[in-house]
Parts: structure tokens; sequence; C-alpha cells
């Protein structure tokens, strides 16, 4: 079997069947006409068989009738109403018959068949119509649907001719496509378009039933084929998952991200890929398709490894764009907050897209989202540190803990990013920073980095807001680099600054009496029983004041060694000035020639007894001196012996 394909004037294409036969039926399916065969056709469809068989015995009444409508044109001009109300019945005969009509096209045997909603269109019904030549029809995920709605439509089954295309189509969809879920994802893609039919053969059904069963098995190859799915199947296929209790909350996840990537544009900055074959949504149909993905989300918190914060963050940047409903921006805030410790500072900085905002980042949906982040804390009572557990590294952490100072250096990296915006309100920046708990910060050096800056970028604070501002810095937490910097700061109020060389002298004191205070009985066993009882803050501020205590303990021992030296040097100077101040006494009683009495050059015995004489002890090793000491005393330290 051969055909050909040319295009005609009232029509958009012909399609011809050469077999060597002058074909005796034309179809006519959408813009397009097929000239085929009746008796292959008829021997493989029950509807086009039944079609012919009812024309062709009404052929002749029809005959009669056309015959006195072709008289009626010669008539006198007295018939002519007579003769148009004829035609008008006819039409309006045609007009009811449009679907399924058979016409007689003149006085031949050409019939010609419209049928103007075929499942599937005129591809599908080419196929369908070579199937009866005997042509071998090759099943594919995407075509394999409206074959068989175009079988059901014309009738194809085993009652009317063996081996027929409903059969052939329903084993391929069976042992094929519904074993593996993206063949079954395409599937469900065609059916779209075979509405209602597909869904009264369940065709739709055991496709979704097919996704939901093997998602889980299945690798993940196959979850960016779901963003061929309009959001009607989505939702059927994300319902039946969540219906079925052996369905992973992972492979639901993976099924929610991929879909939302593959639909949403946009939804990713550092996304730059969009499947081929996803629908181009207008932006209407973006932001319906964003509050479903947010629908679908889990009630619990997520996993982490696919909806990952970035994911989260994404989708509330694209909520801002696309103007959603305050109920999926809300229930975003909440989802993102359940892994706020997982975010990076590029997925905080979410613009303003309001026209009533003044600043450039939306300082209030971060601030929301921090709310929600400690009251989900406080809810789940992850904010205790009573059972916090020692790891390996001799560090005591709680993940609770571990997560909350995450928290504190991201809000500080944060604030130290918006600092430098002029429409920031001094009252916001503060309200951002406070909303932290203290042990959300182990030391203060961040949000005193982001006071700095933001006091550089607002010169024109009164005295009263600067104070507000820089009393968010807690003194008594900054590093030694951090006071090194902040009593030199000269935008500091003078307040400031003072508190600030208070407490490092302060906390320097303390250091060095806790470490000379302590008894050596205590031993690690105590220190690890004190750190035990502290939190993740408290244990982290008494290993950084140990640290430092003991660096103080050696610099101290280090200046005690050389002070004693010192002052060793002194008294033996002080004791050879004066035996110099002897000897210029007694210089009469040397020679004229320089010489001592007893011959000498005042290097022998008598030199060495005025030394002895006047107790001069000179060391000739001061630097070993001083060096064996500070030695001695780091190696006393470290229980070893110099």
């Amino acid at each position: 079997m051969s055909a050909s394909v040319r295009h005609g004037s009232s029509r958009a294409q012909a399609w011809f069947c050469t077999t060597g036969l002058p074909s005796d039926v034309v179809f006519e399916v959408h813009d397009m006409t097929f000239h085929l065969h009746k008796f292959p056709l008829m021997a493989n469809s029950r509807k086009i068989h039944r079609m012919l068989t009812e024309q062709e015995e009404k052929r002749p009444a029809r005959g009669r009738r056309r015959r006195r409508m072709t008289s009626s044109d010669g008539g006198d001009s007295g018939d002519d109403g007579a003769a148009e109300t004829e035609i008008e019945e006819a039409e309006e005969e045609e007009k009811r018959d449009e679907q399924q009509q058979v016409r007689r096209e003149g006085d031949g045997q050409v019939y010609s068949i419209v049928f103007p909603d075929f499942p599937g269109g005129p591809g599908t019904f080419e196929v369908a119509a070579k199937s009866c030549y005997g042509v071998r029809v090759d099943f594919t995920p995407w075509n394999v649907a409206p074959l068989r709605c175009a079988a059901e439509y014309l009738e194809m089954t085993e009652d009317h001719a063996e081996d027929n295309l409903a059969a052939r189509a329903e084993a391929y969809l069976e042992q094929t496509v519904l074993r593996h879920p993206g063949d079954a994802t395409k599937a469900l893609k065609s059916c779209e378009e075979l509405l209602p039919l597909a869904e009264e053969l369940g065709i739709v059904d055991r496709c979704v039933e097919a996704i939901a069963a093997r998602s889980s098995a299945a690798s993940r190859s196959w979850f960016d084929d779901l963003a061929v799915l309009g959001l009607r199947m989505y939702k059927r296929v994300m319902a039946a998952m969540a219906a079925r209790d052996d369905v992973r909350a992972e492979a639901r996840e993976s099924c929610l991200v991929s879909y939302a990537r593959g639909t949403i544009p946009g939804l990713s900055r550092s996304m730059r890929r969009r499947l081929a074959s996803a629908p181009v949504s207008s932006e209407v149909e973006q932001k319906e398709l964003l509050e479903a993905v947010v629908a679908s989300l889990p009630a619990d918190k997520c996993s982490g490894r696919v909806v990952t914060a970035k994911f989260l963050f994404a989708l509330l940047r694209t909520s801002h764009i696309l103007r959603a409903s305050d109920s999926a921006r809300a229930a975003l805030e909440r989802k993102a907050a359940t892994q706020l410790e997982q975010a990076t500072l590029e997925d905080m900085l979410i613009p303003s897209y309001s026209s009533a905002a003044e600043t450039l980042y939306d300082v209030d949906c971060v601030e929301r989202i921090v709310r929600y982040f400690l009251a989900e804390e406080e809810l789940s009572g992850e904010a205790s540190y009573s059972a916090a557990i020692e790891e390996e590294a001799g560090e005591v952490s709680r993940p609770s803990a571990m997560g909350m100072v995450q928290v504190g250096k991201l809000v500080d990296s944060y604030l130290a990013e918006v600092a430098s915006d002029a429409n920031l309100k001094p009252a916001k920046f503060c309200e951002l920073a406070l909303s932290l708990p203290d042990h959300a910060r182990i030391y203060d050096d961040g949000v005193y980095r982001a006071v700095d800056i933001y006091l550089k970028a607002h010169p024109r604070l009164t005295a009263e807001e600067r104070d507000r501002v820089v009393g968010v810095v807690d003194c008594r937490k900054l590093t030694v680099e951090a006071c090194t910097h902040a009593a030199q700061n000269e935008r500091l109020p003078l307040r400031a600054v003072l508190q600030v060389l208070f407490f490092e002298q302060l906390q320097l004191r303390r250091a060095i009496t806790g470490t000379l205070l302590a008894p050596a009985a205590a031993g690690p066993p105590r220190a690890a029983r004190q750190q035990q009882r502290a939190g993740p803050g408290e244990a982290a501020a008494w290993r950084g004041a140990t640290a430092l205590a003991q660096e103080s303990q050696v610099l101290r021992l280090d200046m005690d060694s050389v002070a004693s030296r010192v002052q060793e040097l002194e008294r033996e100077c002080s004791s050879m000035r004066r035996a110099i101040k002897k000897i210029d006494g007694r210089g009469g009683s040397r020679s004229p020639g320089g010489r001592s009495p007893d011959g000498g050059d005042g290097s022998g015995p008598a030199a060495g007894g005025w030394r002895a004489r006047h107790g001069c002890k000179f060391s000739t090793q001061v630097c070993d001196s001083q060096a064996r000491n500070v030695v001695a005393s780091r190696a006393s330290r470290m229980g070893m012996s110099p």
C-alpha cells in the first residue's frame, strides 16, 4: 500500500491510497480528506460497516429526492418557493447528520464520511486506516492511547475481526506502558486531548495508578517527564501518590520539585535549562501552577534532600514576582522556616517587588521567617540544651543548638548585606537583630560588623538612634580582634567604646584568675562535667575562655621570668658600679706605668680578687638563662621536663 498527499483548494490536505483501484469512500477528518476503499475498512470497523450498509439501503430514496430537486430548478417561476423549501429541508437534514454523514457524490458510487471529532485527529486516523490494509502499527507511549480511543470510536474490536486494533493497543498498554512510570506519564499526557473517551475507557485511571505505584521503585530519570502534564493531571498523580502508603515521601518530593522546575520559568536563578516538551504557560497559569505546587508540599517537615531550602526560597521569590495569594506566601514562609539553618545568604536576598516597599530587599519577609523558625523551635522543644551530647572531637552540641547558631550567623550576614541600604530604618534593623535569642550567637562579631556598616551608611543618625543601633551588640561577647577594632572605631559613641574596653579587661582578668586558681585535681573530668551542664553557646564560650586563659598564663609566666632576670641584672649592675667607684678611689696606689703593685696589668688575680670582694657575679649566659626559664615554664605546663 502506498499513499500520496496533495493540497486542494477547498481542503487543507488530501491523502490518497494508491493501490491501483479507484477510491470509493472519502473520509473527512478535521482539515484533511482520506480517499480510501470501503471493503478493507468495513471488514475491520463495525461502525463504518454499519454506516455504509444503512446508506446503501437508503440510497434510492435519496436519489429520487435529489432528482426532484434537480428538476425543480428548470420549472416555472411559480414553483420557486416549493423548490427553495425542499432545498432548505435538505440542508437542515445534512446539518443534523454532520457528525456521521454519508452522502452520495453525484451519480457515482463514491461516499463521503465526516468525522469532525475523531479522537487523535488526522494522524491517528491515518494509522488506524493503514492497519485495515494490513500495514504494521508501531505503538509508542505517545500514540497508544489515541489509537485505543480511535479503535473504540470506530468499533475495531475482536467481536468484529480477529487481532483488531483495540486488542493490540490494549496489549501494548498493559504489557509495556503501564509497567514504567515514565511511559505511563507520556500516555497520560496524550489523554488530555482524548477526554472524555480516555476517561471512559479507564486509560487515565490506569496511567495515574501506574505512576503512583511504581514511583518509589523506579529510578528518578523519569521525574522530568512530569513537566509535560497539565495541572489537572498533575494534581491527580499527586493525589494518588499521597493516598498510597507504599510511596516514599522522597519520591513525592522529587515529583513535586521536577514538575515545579519544568513548568514555572525563572523558579531558580541558577537554573538555565527547561524541558523542551514542557508547555510555556502564561503568567496567570504560572501563578496557578505555583499555588498548586505549594498545596502539594508535605504537611510535615521535608527531608531536605529533595525539597531543599534553596528550592523553597526560590518558590517564595517566584511567588512575590507572580503576586501569589497571601495564603500561598504564608505557607511558603512557614515551610522555608523549617529549613532556615540550611539556607544561604543568596537564598534570603528576596527583592522587594511591591511598589510600597522602600528597601531593596524584603526585610519584613525575612523577619517573619526568622520568627516562624523560633516559634517552631519553641514548640518542638529543641531549644532546650540540658541533654547535650559530646562528640568525638570533644565539642558539645545538639542538632537544634547548632541549627540555632547557624541561623544566628545567617541573620548577621543578612544584616551586614542590607545595612548599606539607605532606606532601612534603624527600628527595622534593630528589630531583626534582636529577634534572635542570646544563645544564637556565640560571639557578636557578626552583628558588630553589621552595625559598623549601618553606621557608616547612615551618618546622619541622631544620638538616640545611634545608641539604639549600637545597643544590639553585646560587648561581653566580642573577640579580641573585634574589641581592638571597636576601641579605635570613631563611629561608635564614646560610651560604647568605654564599655568595650571595660569588658575586655574584665574578661582577661577573669580568665587569668580562673585559670590560676583552678585546682589541678579538677582535671579534664571536672571540665567535661562543666561543659556538659552548659549549653552549646556557654560551652563554646567556656572553651574560648579556657584557651585564652592558658595563653595568658604562658605569657604571664614568660613575663615573670623576664622580669626576674631583669631585676637580677639590675642588682648586678648596681654592685658593679659601686665596685668601680671604689676602684677609682684607689687609683693612687697604682704605679705610674699603670701596673699594679704586684706587677700585674689588672687582669690577673688582683682583678678577680676585687670582683670577689665586692660580690659582682656576672652570668656569661644571660640569653640562655632567660630561654631556659621560658622553656621550663612551658614544659611544666605540658607535663614535660625541660
